[in-house]
C-alpha cells in the first residue's frame, strides 16, 4: 500500500512537472500574422504583461509571471519585438530580457519637406514627429554636422536603414548622416569639385531635376542646362522651386503670378541655387549631375506630345517656339 502511494505521488510529480514544462516551454504565443510587441521607454513589467494580454498574444498572466521569475526578467528594455506563433513563454521572456528587438526597416524615397520626413519617422518609431521636427529645425543640433535648417534634408538619402524602434531623433539622424558620408566617396567629391559644386549643392541640383522629370534619359541634359546657367550667372528659372516656395506641389501650370512669390527658393527672382534641396533626390539623379555631359544647352521645355520627354535648345527663340507649342497643348487639354 505504501509503495502504491509513493508511486502515485511520483507519477503526480512527473505529471505536474510535465504540465509546467509544457506551459513554460511549449507553444504559448498566438499571432495570426506578422506581429510586434512595442515596449515603450519607461514601461514596467506589469505594462509589458498587460500589453501582451490586451493584444491576445498570451492567454494568461500567471505563466508570464512564472516564466519571468524563472528567467530573472526584471529590468524592462524598450523596443520592438517580433512575435512568432507558437513561441514558448520562456522564449518570449528571454527575448524581452535580452532586449533582442527587431529593427525597423526604414525606407526613404521621395520626401519633399522636413515636416514630411518628421511625420514618416513619427509613424515608424517611438519618438513622435514633433520631437523629430524640433531636431531638424534646431540650428545648434545641426551646426556640428556642417548643416543648417535648409540643407539638412540633403542628408536624408534614399536608402533602407535598419534602426531600432526606440532610437531617439538625434541618433536616427546620425544614421542618416553616416550613410550620407559613406556615399560621398573621394571620387564623387572630386567630380563635384570639378563642377565647382559642394556635395550639398549637387543634392540641390539633383532634387530640382527629380521634380522636373521622371525620364531618366533627360536627367543628364537637364543637369547640363542648370550647370551652364550657373556658370553664366543666369537664373535657373526652375518651376519646381516655385512649387516648393508656394508649398503647392500639385500645381499643374506655373503662371506669371507665381513667379513673383518672395522666397529664397524662387529661382526666377534669385540667381544661383536655392538654399536647400526641394526633395530627397534619387541616387541615379545625383550620378546624372556628377557625370553630366558637356553641352551648350541653356533651355529646355516639356515636349508638346506629352511623352514626358523634353526638348533642349541653345537659342532662346527656338525655346520659345517649343514653349508655345506646349502651352497650346495645355490649353487644348484644359489643364490649368
Amino acid at each position: 500500500m505504501k509503495k502504491k502511494i509513493i508511486l502515485t505521488a511520483v507519477a503526480l510529480i512527473f505529471l505536474l512537472a510535465g504540465f509546467l514544462a509544457w506551459k513554460l516551454f511549449g507553444p504559448a504565443v498566438t499571432v495570426n500574422k506578422e506581429s510586434y510587441l512595442y515596449v515603450r521607454t519607461g514601461s514596467s513589467l506589469e505594462d509589458v504583461r498587460d500589453e501582451l494580454l490586451k493584444n491576445d498574444f498570451i492567454g494568461s498572466s500567471m505563466w508570464f509571471n512564472m516564466a519571468s521569475g524563472v528567467v530573472g526578467y526584471k529590468n524592462v528594455k524598450p523596443g520592438r519585438y517580433k512575435l512568432s506563433d507558437g513561441m514558448s513563454m520562456t522564449g518570449l521572456v528571454r527575448m524581452l530580457n535580452n532586449g533582442q528587438q527587431t529593427p525597423v526597416n526604414f525606407v526613404i524615397t521621395k520626401i519633399r519637406t522636413k515636416e514630411g520626413l518628421a511625420n514618416k519617422i513619427g509613424n515608424a518609431f517611438e519618438c513622435d514627429s514633433l520631437q523629430m521636427i524640433n531636431f531638424l529645425n534646431d540650428p545648434d543640433s545641426l551646426r556640428s554636422y556642417g548643416l543648417d535648417t535648409n540643407t539638412v534634408m540633403s542628408v536624408a538619402m534614399p536608402f533602407t536603414y535598419d534602426i531600432k524602434w526606440n532610437t531617439p531623433p538625434s541618433r536616427i539622424f546620425q544614421q542618416f548622416y553616416t550613410a550620407y558620408k559613406t556615399f560621398w566617396t573621394a571620387d564623387r567629391k572630386q567630380k563635384a569639385d570639378s563642377l565647382k559644386l559642394t556635395p550639398l549643392e549637387v543634392s540641390v541640383v539633383a532634387s530640382i531635376i527629380d521634380e522636373e522629370t521622371n525620364k531618366a534619359v533627360d536627367r543628364p541634359n537637364i543637369a547640363s542646362v542648370y550647370l551652364n546657367r550657373i556658370r553664366k550667372g543666369m537664373p535657373l528659372q526652375a518651376d519646381p522651386t516655385l512649387k516648393f516656395a508656394l508649398k503647392n506641389f500639385g500645381l499643374k501650370r506655373v503662371l506669371n503670378e507665381h513667379k513673383s512669390v518672395v522666397s529664397p527658393y524662387n529661382t526666377y527672382l534669385n540667381k544661383g541655387l536655392p538654399p536647400g534641396p526641394i526633395c530627397t533626390p534619387q541616387l541615379e539623379t545625383i550620378e546624372a549631375v556628377l557625370n553630366s555631359p558637356q553641352t551648350d544647352y541653356l533651355y529646355f521645355v516639356a515636349n508638346s506630345d506629352f511623352s514626358g520627354t523634353h526638348i533642349f535648345t541653345t537659342d532662346y527663340d527656338d525655346h520659345m517656339k517649343y514653349a508655345r507649342l506646349y502651352q497650346e497643348e495645355l490649353n487644348k487639354r484644359n489643364i490649368k
